[in-house]
């Protein structure tokens, strides 16, 4: 089982291997633009708590960034499966569909974490201050596992980009700016609150602003996540074996 999840691990890491130095340059871009943006210019004389503005958005970019980075980097799995006709090739492969599943969820996670140090980087170029420890890295691949196995049920599960396109805009797009990633929720409607607490990306962007800030990890969240990356890992189970059908 695990030789056969690293060579779909390394199958996907040589295509990125070729492309690495574009990928990198193409993640800059956002990322720029957000500490440009929010960071120097609406967040410059901004202080939330004890800390500068820049020390709160920072993580925030970073749980939007590593959630749209592994998502997106499972969904030409649709691609290949409807138009390229080349999935058949992975079901009749003799391996278990785990060792398929594991060794993309993998192959995304090294995209958010890539992804992830790149703005690192640039956030301590912008003067950002930030605790980054095992902990933290820890809540990053969870939250990249979460999204590459949304990305790989929606990917099996729909017909068409324009489909998929549909799960950017009513699920990936509200997240990316009502889960915490920006701004605080608790100035949120409750009724709006309380819905916006139940999503994954909000427990992410709090656990890593907490961690970052050296203040105390909410295992409760934390148990959240789990739960949803245990969840996502048996509907993608029960989507591969669909394809057998």
């Amino acid at each position: 089982m695990l030789y056969d999840i690293c060579t779909v691990f390394w199958r996907d890491w040589v295509v990125l291997k070729r492309r690495l130095a574009r990928f990198i340059f193409s993640r800059m871009v956002a990322p720029m633009l957000y500490l440009v943006a929010f960071g120097w210019g609406l967040g410059r004389n901004i202080q939330v708590g004890d800390g500068a503005y820049i020390d709160f958005l920072v993580p925030g970019i970073m749980a939007l960034n590593s959630m749209n980075i592994s998502y997106n980097s499972l969904t030409p799995l649709c691609t290949e499966r409807v138009y390229h006709r080349s999935m058949g090739e992975y079901i009749i492969a003799p391996m278990h569909p785990s060792s398929f599943i594991i060794g993309k969820l993998l192959a995304a996670v090294l995209r958010g974490l890539i992804s992830s140090a790149v703005i690192m980087v640039l956030a301590l170029g912008f003067g950002a201050n930030l605790n980054i420890d095992l902990a933290y890295v820890g809540i990053l691949i969870l939250n990249c596992v979460i999204f590459a196995e949304i990305g790989f049920f929606a990917a099996l599960s729909m017909d068409s980009y324009e489909e998929l396109s549909q799960v950017n805009t009513y699920i990936l797009l509200p997240m990316s700016f009502l889960c915490g990633t920006f701004f605080t929720t608790a100035a949120l409607p409750e009724l709006l609150r309380l819905i916006i607490d139940i999503l994954p990306l909000t427990h992410t962007s709090c656990l890593l602003r907490s961690i970052a800030s050296q203040g105390a990890i909410a295992w409760e969240s934390v148990a959240v996540l789990l739960v949803y990356a245990i969840i996502g890992f048996i509907l993608d189970i029960r989507a591969f074996d669909n394809q057998l059908k």
